[in-house]
């Protein structure tokens, strides 16, 4: 009998060592190293023995689309790529009490009604989750619900001729492996037990949603191999101050990455928000000074927010910046450039950012929309309310050209927004006006003196900002 073989293994990043270390040398963790025992030593290499030819198929072969499970929910089927393809495993992450098992409840509930669904709770009871069922309003719904941990009972149980069409396990972490010695989360038991659940379902047919936890850095606990396993990741995201969810997608082998779903959180559950734009801005007001609508890009739906900015003088030796939904490196690097290429003094200031609504962006078309905000909170002077703001701005105070310029324009027109503030038009791409906006006026700025040049810089504001 092989000897049983131990290592300590990072419960953060996966790496393994032959003895224990205080800290992870691949991802610098303190105290996250543990020892493991494997059931048996592997032998190392490959046996004498002869493996079987693989056949090669040309790339040109027939294939078709994968048939998908539409659910009731549009915005979930948006993130996941018009559908759930069968076979397939989703792996969703967030923070705790986002709101993840109540959004796949819904979906479970939902789908249950044309194909079979089986909902396996690791965290809590079944009476509890019939209790979360019966506040959503899905008490009537025929999905199937279990109360399970073992791998092996799951598998068995799913192991059949007709399987259910959607399966969900909330969570992987709490599911074990029983010929694994260690606990239930860490590195070796999620491998295990996500392996054996993902190949059950393509093997069966069946589409699988694994829900996992974060870190406290916000990415899912467990090895990194876990997101390379399964085919879509999913991250819901949220503020909690704000009743606005979204759901992004970060990887997706069936469809766009960097799409978005947004939710209401409401007494009833998640309500979907069809139109994210009219919801971001419902409470904006016009004539207030740091205020600029920025047209952004989320995955391949436009979506229109309100860029927030204040100004005031600071009584601390250091000014503070403060940014929430929004890149504090850029924004230092956006201060730089208004200071030194057109001469917009921040020294001494105090500077506030926030994107409202509880909205994260992550493009850098954001940065002529964060700019126009500064300057007008700066120079205390408001933007025109009619007008939405894109580019990005480069450090010789270039503004360069943005994706989809065009399917931005065209949602501000739709909002019924009159002009814009936009990066030059490509010379090799022809200037068209969009169909649905033959009134939208737009203001090309080359560089970024010229949107300053749209203030006035004679003011009482503008000499506190010189």
């Amino acid at each position: 009998m092989a000897k049983p073989s131990k290592s300590f293994t990072c419960q953060s990043c996966g790496a393994t060592y032959r003895k224990w270390q205080g800290q992870c040398d691949s991802c610098g963790e303190w105290n996250a190293i543990v020892e493991e025992a494997g059931s048996e030593a592997s032998p190392k290499g490959l046996s004498a023995g002869k493996g079987r030819n693989i056949d090669f198929v040309p790339l040109d072969g027939p294939s078709s689309a994968p048939r998908r499970l539409v659910t009731d929910g549009a915005e979930f089927d948006r993130v996941t790529g018009g559908g759930l393809v069968p076979g397939s495993a989703i792996l969703v992450g967030g923070d705790p009490g986002i709101g993840k098992s109540t959004i796949l409840l819904q979906v479970a509930g939902a789908l249950a009604k044309t194909a079979p669904c089986a909902y396996i709770s690791g965290e809590e009871a079944v009476d509890q989750v019939r209790m979360r069922a019966q506040r959503l309003g899905l008490a009537e719904s025929p999905a199937r619900l279990a109360a399970a941990t073992s791998v092996r009972d799951i598998a068995t149980s799913l192991d059949v001729a007709d399987p259910p069409r959607l399966v969900i396990v909330d969570s992987i972490q709490t599911m074990y492996v029983d010929n694994l010695e260690s606990a239930p989360g860490s590195v070796s038991q999620v491998r295990a037990a996500a392996d054996t659940l993902i190949r059950l379902a393509k093997r069966r047919g069946f589409t699988i949603i694994l829900v996992g936890h974060v870190t406290k850095e916000g990415t899912i606990a467990g090895p990194r191999v876990l997101e390379h396993m399964v085919d879509t990741v999913l991250y819901f995201e949220g503020e909690r101050g704000h009743q606005f969810r979204l759901l992004r997608a970060i990887k997706n082998r069936f469809g766009p990455t960097d799409e978005i779903g947004v939710f209401e959180m409401t007494d009833t559950g998640l309500m979907q928000v069809e139109n994210p734009s009219a919801l971001f801005l419902a409470e904006r007001r016009g004539d207030v000074s740091g205020a600029a609508v920025f047209a952004g890009i989320e995955g391949t739906r436009p979506v229109l927010v309100e860029i927030q900015a204040l100004v005031a003088p600071s009584s601390l030796g250091t000014p503070r910046r403060a940014v929430i939904g929004w890149d504090s490196g850029r924004l230092a690097m956006v201060l730089a450039v208004l200071q030194s290429r057109c001469g917009i003094n921040m020294a001494g200031r105090d500077v506030y950012l926030n994107v409202a609504g509880g909205l994260r962006i992550g493009e850098p078309a954001a940065d002529l929309a964060v700019a126009s905000a500064l300057v007008s909170a700066a120079l205390d002077q408001p933007l025109s309310a009619d007008t939405v703001i894109f580019g990005e701005v480069g450090l010789s105070g270039e503004v360069r050209s943005v994706r989809q310029a065009d399917l931005r324009l065209k949602e501000a027109a739709k909002l019924g927004f009159e002009a814009a503030w936009a990066p030059p038009r490509r010379s090799n791409r022809p200037k068209k006006d969009t169909a649905d906006s033959p009134k939208l006026r737009i203001s090309e700025m080359r560089k970024l003196m010229d949107m300053v040049g749209l203030f006035d810089l004679s003011g009482s504001g503008a000499e506190a900002a010189q």
